[in-house]
């Protein structure tokens, strides 16, 4: 019996026409004239691709409600993903590829005269994540999903996403990214299961006839959460999940006291005010205002969540939360949704009447915290006044966990004030700061790094106090992306050549993707590859030519560094050799230059001023060198404006090298190593994320390593001398003269003098001036390997070969056996 006769047995209902593919045709016929009201395409394909959309949503919405079916039908355990960010991008090709549709697709939209390229291009990128943290979260609720996991995700539902870049005369310009402006046909509106969320009153405190002392919060400014449910298909397996995002409206259409005393435009203003929440994402929190807003909407999240689960509970099982922590998972991406231990704690006991004892049994049995950064300026911290405003009853709950918390630090460290200090919750100064991610951290019973260099520099230093204190708390999860949609969906050409090879199973199974290894050498193989790589380079150069208006050559090496701009990520050391490369094509030294198409791509924050300063210099840097007829055989620069998820579904398989050359010991694990790697592309590297671990997987002949180790770092800090190595290495200072004349800003007379400066700052924590040469020789490596194409082939074959570890099935089935502890039969639903 399939999965699909699996479920249907399961729970009880008839397969219907919603679930026959054979429909396809008719249901697509049907949106598209009655739903849509259309008759014709028309030049634009928008209301093709609602039509289309609908009609596969009809199918997981029939898959939706019998993975439900199957979860009510047994006490199930399960785990809620609180998120902040879901960078989903766009979402009908994923799922037509996991409902094993294309065909059936294809079909459909021939009597459309349409082909499915042309149509998926009309459907905008949910932006709802800034970068890495929010497409890991995407592709965990896929491989989720995919295992048959009883997993739910939980976000928030921006109204604008990751905001629109354009470049204006090299600078960043940001732009609203009203992503929800045609609709989001994925979405279905459940206002019945709104949740109201408190902010700012008061707290009162009375004894009930018993004695008992309660608390309650009053005179709250209250919004209401209404959730839209996003269904999330596994592959082939009829399973699917659900996200669940979150709206904030306010609780009544107007204050009808102010209406009536007419005050209108303060009636508007409150209902304008609670809309906000759920606006924007991530405001830039330079201002009070700003971290208010944050906050704001880190709390909306979890106190949504949480009432929504916990209503769930009761409704099944009345007020009785003894078996609660048996059945139920919080895990926390990263620092953001840390607010959630106090909340649990607080709809415990105020609204449950749970005792603190038991309350707080019950949360540190459930919390599960992912780390996700070693900046400790993104561990959050809230000013104590602010919180206290927003959110005093959360405050108090927080001040009783820290002095419950530091018993325990003195009972360890008997005396040791300074002990105390530093791991209070409260952090002391001017102003006080509540530690977000110390909170996380005494609240759950796992906290996980992302990496294994990752996690031993969380377990040596940043955490190193609460490991001593709990070492059993810690485990490390390395990263991973689906291979669905990083090779699979992105690079079908190069899927199909490796299923010819070693059949399909990999898709699901990616730890069999290690069996192409033993064709690296085959001749036919390594050619069918070259042509692969060719194909994807030509639409890599269509996407460069249209929106950047630089012509690229498929016959160059393609290198390539996409990601969030931030100087620990050191796009200013790539383009640094960008220079010394132009340098040497100025001089005449073109022996063993490889041609090379360098691409850059990547947003930074609005308030950022070095992050779009080195941008403006790339951008200059590539307009100097694109119109200089010296270069043109040798390099071409461009930066793609608007780098997103459907951008880098082009860009990843078009790569031949993939820069991850962020500072040692800064990056957490890196996710767009992973893809590049999965689709081919060589990694030039340092030792830091889960560069480490991709090493190790390829092995270091295939991997071009460079740059400070994380155990030098100290020595090197202490001495560090930026001019002096400036001054003793003529490579670098030759570069460093040649902005510093002014040939890259003629008109603009000292505008990257900002740049200089931290280059040759002593304190520059990036250690760009001591990296250079080991990157310099690094990539004249990379120069001579590209040259004998037979070579790279052959190095491009083995890292895919050993990308297996790399899957998110393998990172979702840790968490699944080492921190959800989902048995094999809740894993898969019952029967299903």
């Amino acid at each position: 019996m399939d999965s699909k006769q699996e479920v249907c047995k399961v729970v009880g209902w008839q397969e219907g026409p919603l679930i026959d593919e054979n429909t396809l045709q008719d249901d697509l016929t049907r949106h598209f004239y009655y739903t849509l009201g259309r008759d014709r395409v028309g030049e634009s394909h928008l209301y093709l691709y609602n039509a289309l959309a609908l009609t596969i949503r009809d199918r997981l919405v029939a898959r939706c409600r019998a993975t439900r079916q199957s979860l009510l039908a047994k006490p199930t355990r399960q785990v809620a993903y609180l998120s902040l960010e879901f960078l989903m991008g766009r979402a009908l090709g994923n799922a037509v590829l996991n409902l094993d549709l294309d065909k059936s697709v294809k079909n459909a939209l021939e009597q459309y005269c349409s082909r499915f390229e042309e149509v998926a291009q009309a459907e905008h990128d949910a932006g709802l994540g800034n970068g890495g943290l929010g497409r890991l979260a995407a592709c965990f609720l896929d491989s989720c999903a995919s295992l048959a996991l009883p997993v739910t995700g939980y976000g928030i539902r921006y109204e604008y996403g990751m905001f629109n870049q354009s470049i204006e005369k090299g600078h960043q310009v940001e732009h609203p990214d009203n992503w929800l402006r045609e609709g989001h046909p994925w979405e279905i509106a459940a206002p019945e299961h709104s949740r109201r969320i408190k902010f700012f009153g008061s707290v009162e405190v009375y004894q009930d006839k018993k004695g008992k002392k309660h608390h309650q919060w009053v005179d709250t400014h209250d919004v209401l959460a209404v959730p839209y449910d996003v269904p999330i298909p596994g592959y082939k397996n009829d399973v699917v999940n659900t996200l669940r995002l979150w709206k904030s409206e306010a609780t009544d259409e107007f204050d009808l006291d102010e209406f009536n005393a007419g005050s209108y435009t303060e009636a508007v203003a409150r209902k304008n005010l609670a809309e906000q929440i759920t606006m924007v994402l991530y405001p830039n929190d330079a201002s009070e205002n700003g971290k208010e807003l944050r906050l704001r909407q880190q709390y909306f999240l979890t106190s949504a969540s949480l009432q929504d689960i916990l209503f769930d509970w009761v409704a099944r099982f009345g007020e009785d939360f003894t078996d609660f922590a048996k059945f139920n998972v919080f895990q926390l991406n990263d620092t953001h949704p840390s607010i959630a231990v106090a909340e649990l704690m607080r709809l415990l006991m105020d609204d449950y009447e749970q005792d603190w004892q038991v309350a707080w049994l019950i949360t540190t049995q459930t919390m599960a915290y992912t780390n996700h950064t070693l900046l400790p300026e993104a561990l959050e911290k809230w000013s104590v006044p602010l919180f206290e405003n927003l959110l005093p009853r959360l405050l108090e709950i927080i001040y009783e966990i820290n002095a419950r918390f530091l018993v325990e630090v003195a009972c360890k460290w008997p005396g040791n004030v300074e002990k105390q200090r530093n791991m209070s919750l409260i952090e002391e100064g001017d102003v006080p700061q509540v530690r977000m991610a110390y909170l996380a951290i005494v609240g759950s019973f796992s906290v996980n790094g992302v990496a294994a260099l990752h996690t031993q520099l969380l377990t040596q230093g940043l955490f190193n106090d609460f490991y001593q204190l709990w070492p059993h708390k810690f485990n490390n999860k390395t990263n991973g992306v689906t291979p669905r949609r990083w090779l699979s969906h992105c690079n079908p050409k190069l899927a199909d050549l490796i299923s010819q090879k070693i059949g399909r199973d990999w898709v699901f199974d990616f730890a069999k993707i290690s069996k192409i290894r033993r064709f690296y050498d085959d001749k036919k193989f390594q050619q069918q590859w070259q042509a692969v790589k060719n194909c994807n380079k030509q639409k890599l150069v269509d996407l460069v030519k249209r929106d950047c208006g630089i012509e690229f050559d498929i016959n160059m090496m393609f290198d390539v560094q996409v990601k969030r701009i931030h100087e620990y990520k050191r796009q200013l050391l790539n383009v640094l050799h960008v220079i010394h490369l132009y340098e040497r094509i100025r001089t005449g030294d073109t022996k063993n230059l490889t041609p090379r198409c360098v691409l850059f791509g990547g947003k930074a924050a609005p308030g950022y001023f070095i992050a779009k300063l080195i941008i403006k210099l790339i951008n200059n840097v590539a307009q100097t060198i694109n119109a200089d007829p010296l270069a043109k055989p040798y390099l071409r620069v461009a930066f793609l404006p608007n780098y997103n998820v459907t951008a880098m579904e082009t860009i990843c398989p078009a790569t031949d090298l993939s820069e991850q050359i962020s500072t040692t010991g800064k990056e957490a694990s890196g996710t767009g190593n992973m893809k590049f790697m999965m689709n081919g592309a060589i990694t030039i590297g340092t030792l830091d994320g889960a560069n480490i671990e991709i090493k190790e997987a390829v092995g270091d002949d295939n991997f071009f390593l460079f740059g400070a180790k994380s155990e030098q770092l100290d020595d090197i800090r202490a001495h560090y001398d930026p001019l002096c190595i400036i001054e003793n290495n003529k490579e670098l200072k030759d570069v460093i003269s040649l902005i510093e004349s002014g040939h890259f800003n003629l008109f603009e007379p000292g505008l990257f003098q900002p740049l200089l400066d931290s280059i040759k700052c002593q304190n520059d924590e990036w250690l760009i001036a001591y990296d250079f040469e080991s990157y310099i020789k690094a990539q004249n490596r990379v120069s001579l390997a590209y040259h004998d194409q037979t070579h790279w082939t052959r190095l491009s074959i083995l890292n895919t070969a050993a990308s297996g570890a790399f899957s998110s099935d393998r990172t979702i089935t840790e968490y699944s056996q080492d921190i959800w502890q989902l048995t094999q039969n809740e894993s898969t639903y019952g029967e299903v």
